[in-house]
C-alpha cells in the first residue's frame, strides 16, 4: 500500500510532497489491519485533484465506497479536497489533496516524500507524538461543569423515558451524559496513570487503563431498547460518575456538590416510580 501511494506520487510533478497523519503516525496507538491510511498529497494547483474521482480510482482501483466530504451537503470550505475510500481487502485510505504549506499543529505528522527537500510544503519536522491527544488536569470550572451538566442532563433523559420518546432517550444517554462520564473517566486514569497518556478518540482506549472491575461497571452503563434496561444503565452510570468523581475531587482539591447528585437522584425515582405506576415499563 505505501509502494502504491508513494509511486502515484513520485511519478506526478505536479505532487510535491506526500505525508501521512492518524494511527499509522502515532508512535504509541496500537497496530493492527484496520488502521487508516492518512495521507496528504501536496500539489501546487489543486483544480486537477478537485472532486476528481475519476483520477483517483484510475489509480488506486475501484473501491467499494468513496465518500468526498467536500462534495456533500456540508463542506468544510478550506480549499482542500479529500477522498475517503474502502476497498476489497478492507484497507482504508483517507487520501487528501493540500495547496498550502503544512504548519504543524500538534498532530503526528510523517513526510513520506518531498520533491523541495524541506523548502516547499513540508519544513522538516521533529519526531512524531501523540502530546497533543494527551489527557489535560481539570480545572475546578471544567470539572465542575462536568458534574453539573452530567446531572443536568439526566432529567432529559427521565423525560424521555416518560414520554415514550426513545430516540431522545437514546441521544442524550449516549452521546451527552457518557461524554461527561468519559470526561471523569479520563481524569481517573490521568491519577492513576499520570496525564502524559492518551485514551484515544471517544476514550476507545480506556479498557487498556482501567481496573478490571470498574471497566466492567462501564460496561453495565450501555443498554438496549428496553426502559427497564435503560434505567438500569442510568443508575449504574451514577454510580459509577459518583465513585470517579468523589476521588478524583480529594485528588485536586476540589468540592464536589452532592446537592446536585441528590437532588437529580429525587427526581430519577420520582420519574421512574410515576412511569412504574402507569404501566410503561
Amino acid at each position: 500500500m505505501m509502494d502504491l501511494i508513494l509511486s502515484v506520487a513520485d511519478a506526478d510533478e505536479r505532487i510535491r510532497a506526500v505525508s501521512i497523519e492518524g494511527s499509522r503516525a502515532d508512535p504509541n496507538a496500537p497496530e493492527d489491519k484496520y488502521m487508516d491510511y492518512d495521507i496528504s498529497y501536496y500539489v501546487k494547483d489543486i483544480a486537477p485533484f478537485y472532486n476528481n474521482p475519476k483520477w483517483v480510482l484510475e489509480k488506486f482501483g475501484e473501491c467499494l465506497i468513496m465518500q468526498m466530504p467536500e462534495a456533500m451537503r456540508y463542506p468544510d470550505g478550506d480549499g482542500n479536497f479529500n477522498y475517503m475510500m474502502v476497498y476489497p481487502d478492507g484497507v482504508r485510505i483517507d487520501l487528501s489533496f493540500k495547496f498550502e504549506v503544512y504548519e504543524d499543529d500538534g498532530e503526528p505528522s510523517v513526510t513520506l516524500l518531498d520533491k523541495d527537500n524541506g523548502k516547499g510544503f513540508r519544513p522538516p519536522m521533529p519526531p512524531p507524538c501523540d502530546k497533543i491527544y494527551h489527557i489535560k488536569p481539570p480545572t475546578p470550572l471544567f470539572y465542575y461543569s462536568c458534574c453539573n451538566n452530567f446531572w443536568w442532563c439526566l432529567n432529559n433523559v427521565a423525560k424521555g423515558i416518560a414520554r415514550d420518546e426513545l430516540p431522545y432517550v437514546k441521544s442524550m444517554f449516549d452521546t451527552i451524559v457518557r461524554s461527561e462520564l468519559h470526561d471523569m473517566i479520563n481524569w481517573f486514569i490521568g491519577l492513576t496513570h499520570g496525564f502524559d497518556l492518551s485514551t484515544g478518540k471517544d476514550s476507545k482506549y480506556i479498557k487498556r487503563f482501567l481496573p478490571p472491575e470498574l471497566y466492567q461497571r462501564y460496561k453495565k452503563t450501555y443498554c438496549g431498547s428496553d426502559y427497564n434496561d435503560i434505567w438500569d444503565a442510568v443508575f449504574t452510570m451514577c454510580d459509577l460518575f459518583h465513585d470517579l468523581a468523589a476521588e478524583v475531587a480529594a485528588a485536586f482539591d476540589f468540592t464536589y456538590r452532592q446537592n446536585e447528585e441528590d437532588g437529580i437522584r429525587l427526581y430519577l425515582n420520582m420519574v421512574k416510580n410515576e412511569c412504574l405506576q402507569q404501566g410503561d415499563m
